[in-house]
């Protein structure tokens, strides 16, 4: 829909935009007329939840989540608008008015006092208190309310419309969060200034007390889950430390890793030292078996000998005791029986020597002495070796066994250790859990509950009266519904209204737009368009017949329209007066309308009524409609203009429409266009072989491009003559001359 016909829309419904609003606010004022007064009172609170600092603010990397904060927000919100925090504001408030005994501005109005006790009975009012003691009120109001029996303290609280109940407090208490702040904005109203300040005061005092019990009630189970959790951790770490340090108490290590460093270089150290000793052993082995060979040449020297071997192993025997004792850090008087013992086999083994050397130093064996020395030293050489070589051997021996139980004393040692690692960890995370919830619990216990930064206010004046406002309400929602009326009607509307409407709807082009001709006038904006337009379709209908491939003499212009009083009857005036003045002979056939029009002749215009026989649709030519007796001969015609009966109660004339050599459709704005009307348009389209033209008429505002006097200099007399008062008009008989330009 374009500007244009919104603007038509517009003023064509002006009556129902002005008189849906006006009703609906007259009604709204009418019904507001005794509208009460209402006082109102705000507060501010502190929330902190953004930007307030906690114990946790302290914690490093500690980053604002403001997700969170807006579910904080939510959730406080909540808690407000909440039923039981709502039912345990009505019950504190009617708790603090049964106290009263008369009325105080500040605390209860002479009206809502006197309400208040008829609605409860003073033997009620006197039960429900007790001196000093307001708790015991408020246990016996949240009784009563909780009763399953009826009674006046229940319709109270429980009710609708009074000022204890929680519907009336939900409805009355409005809070939101200011744009992105910490602040919370509370306001509550009613008609009584005092009820109105005090039931906000105990709305805050009800939210703190709820919101903080609901926030220790979150974090008490937390706290107590980590600390159940962390003892037992401490236990589990207790018995893994336990575990550990019995195990190496028993076996006697500390750490095993390094122990096995220490038995490595320790077995590194024997494994050199008996290698050195095997060498010595040998070659002092090597030694004496030489010169055992060298002194077993002397027979008598042999029982010498066995007793010195004797006393030889004697010896060996004696200082590997010895030696075993001092590596096993044995007492020193055992030592010292050892010791003895080789001191006595030595020198019981020199004896033996020196006899030995006796025999062997004979005249003849005297060389012999300093090989028996030699033999002697290496003899002891020799046993001293095999006996440190038996204790280095001896110690190797223990250590290769005890390193063989160190492999799984190690893995036995590890998994202690891993254990108490684990365990360790387990505690410390559970520790630092705990931590965080006691701090978060601290925090609430500190500054869980909102501040107050605007306490309630009492309202000294009341509220602008709404009455005004309601009516401009409901004066908006009456033009609401007169636009939905209007649009509805709009949709459902089958009539055209404007020219683009019927191009779309038609599906053809609009030739000419005729404005409304009240009456014709030189100085009539109107009157000027409108023989401008019958210019244009003169023009129009002249090149149609110069076109024509099949001319025929005279051209025949035939006017119809799918619904009568569309105006074809002033198109044809209009068209044959314009012909008329160009010095033509016009003829112009009509539907007869009363028994008394005859043919008659006006200004070279002949004008033939015809009569609507049953065989019109089988017309060939226009002479066919008139009767015989006023038989004209229809060469003497310049141009002949045949208007047909409205095509919706009439045939179609197939010949006459062949003939035709143009066709004007007219039709008036407002006109319904339906599928009827469609469809016979499409039929008369497929019968004539000619173009078919459109005039729309009666097109508001259409005269606003009209010429100027100085354009249509040329046809001023025209424009006149148009207005003279013997101008014959198409709604009434063509034979009566009456002054009525544009049909109603």
């Amino acid at each position: 829909m374009t500007i244009q016909g919104l603007g038509r829309l517009l003023k064509q419904h002006l009556i129902w935009f002005i008189l849906f609003p006006c009703l609906a606010a007259g009604t709204v004022y009418y019904f507001m007329r005794t509208e009460t007064k209402v006082y109102k009172t705000k507060a501010t609170l502190y929330t902190g939840f953004t930007s307030g600092y906690s114990l946790r603010s302290a914690q490093e990397g500690f980053q604002t989540d403001y997700s969170a904060v807006s579910n904080a927000f939510d959730n406080i919100l909540t808690t407000l608008s909440s039923n039981q925090t709502l039912y345990y504001v009505g019950v504190n408030l009617l708790s603090e008015h049964l106290q009263l005994t008369k009325p105080t501005v500040n605390q209860l109005s002479a009206t809502s006092l006197q309400t208040l006790q008829k609605a409860i009975p003073a033997s009620l009012w006197q039960s429900l208190l007790r001196p000093g003691d307001p708790a015991f009120t408020r246990i016996r109001i949240d009784s009563l309310a909780k009763s399953q029996t009826d009674n006046p303290i229940r319709k109270l609280l429980l009710g609708s419309d009074s000022y204890y109940s929680a519907d009336h407090i939900g409805k009355k208490l409005k809070a939101n969060r200011r744009n992105a702040s910490d602040m919370l904005d509370l306001e509550y109203e009613a008609d009584d200034p005092a009820i109105a300040q005090q039931t906000l005061n105990l709305a805050i005092i009800e939210l703190n007390e709820r919101y903080t019990s609901l926030k220790r009630g979150e974090t008490n189970p937390v706290v107590k889950y980590y600390e159940t959790k962390a003892k037992d951790a401490k236990r589990l770490l207790d018995n893994s430390e336990s575990k550990l340090r019995a195990f190496n108490v028993q076996h006697n290590v500390l750490n095993f890793e390094d122990e096995l460093k220490t038995r490595s270089a320790t077995r590194e150290a024997l494994v050199a030292e008996y290698n050195e000793e095997v060498m010595r052993n040998q070659g002092a082995k090597a030694a004496m078996n030489a010169l055992n060979q060298r002194m077993t040449q002397g027979g008598s020297l042999l029982k010498i000998n066995t007793a010195l071997t004797d006393k030889q192993a004697e010896l060996t025997a004696a200082e590997a005791q010895l030696i075993n004792a001092r590596t096993n850090a044995q007492p020193q008087s055992v030592l010292d029986r050892y010791q003895a013992k080789i001191n006595q086999a030595s020198e019981e083994l020199k004896q033996i020597a020196q006899n030995y050397f006796a025999a062997d130093n004979s005249a003849e064996s005297v060389p012999k002495q300093k090989l028996v020395n030699e033999w002697l030293g290496k003899v002891l050489e020799f046993e001293e070796s095999g006996a440190r070589m038996g204790v280095v051997k001896k110690r190797l021996d223990d250590y290769q066994a005890e390193s063989t139980t160190f492999t799984p004393l190690e893995s036995e040692q590890r998994q202690l250790t891993r254990d108490m690692g684990v365990a360790e960890k387990e505690y410390l995370s559970l520790v630092q859990s705990l931590n965080q919830a006691t701090t978060h619990r601290q925090d609430i216990a500190i500054d869980g509950s909102v501040s107050v930064l605007d306490p309630p206010a009492f309202p000294l004046s009341a509220q602008a009266p709404k009455r005004w406002l309601f009516s401009a309400i409901a004066a908006g929602a009456g033009l609401v519904i007169a636009l939905l009326l209007a649009a509805v009607r709009f949709w459902t509307d089958k009539r055209i209204n404007s020219l683009e409407q019927a191009e779309q709807w038609i599906g053809s082009p609009v030739t000419a737009v005729f404005p409304v001709v009240k009456k014709f006038s030189a100085n009539s904006r109107a009157s000027r368009a409108a023989v401008s337009m019958f210019e244009q379709v003169g023009n129009a209908i002249n090149i149609d017949i110069e076109n024509r491939r099949l001319p025929a003499h005279p051209p025949l212009i035939t006017l119809f329209s799918m619904r009568s009083k569309q105006g074809k009857s002033w198109f044809a005036h209009g068209l044959a007066r314009m012909y008329a003045e160009s010095g033509e002979q016009v003829a112009y056939f009509y539907p007869r309308l009363t028994d008394t029009d005859k043919k008659f002749e006006q200004d070279g215009i002949v004008f033939f009524p015809y009569e609507l026989h049953p065989t019109f649709m089988n017309v060939r030519e226009p002479d066919d409609l008139i009767p015989r007796e006023d038989t004209l001969p229809m060469s003497t015609f310049n141009k002949i203009i045949l208007e047909l009966p409205a095509l919706v109660g009439s045939p179609i004339p197939l010949h006459l429409i062949n003939r035709s050599a143009v066709s004007l459709m007219v039709l008036t704005v407002h006109t319904i266009w339906g599928r009827r009307d469609k469809q016979l348009f499409e039929l008369y389209t497929k019968a004539a072989k000619h173009p078919v033209l459109i005039a729309l008429n009666k097109v508001a505002g259409e005269d606003k491009d009209a010429p100027t006097l100085g354009d249509i200099e040329q046809g001023m007399v025209r424009t006149k003559r148009y207005a003279e008062p013997n101008m014959v008009v198409p709604n009434t008989s063509p034979s009566e001359k009456v002054l009525d330009p544009q049909p109603k």
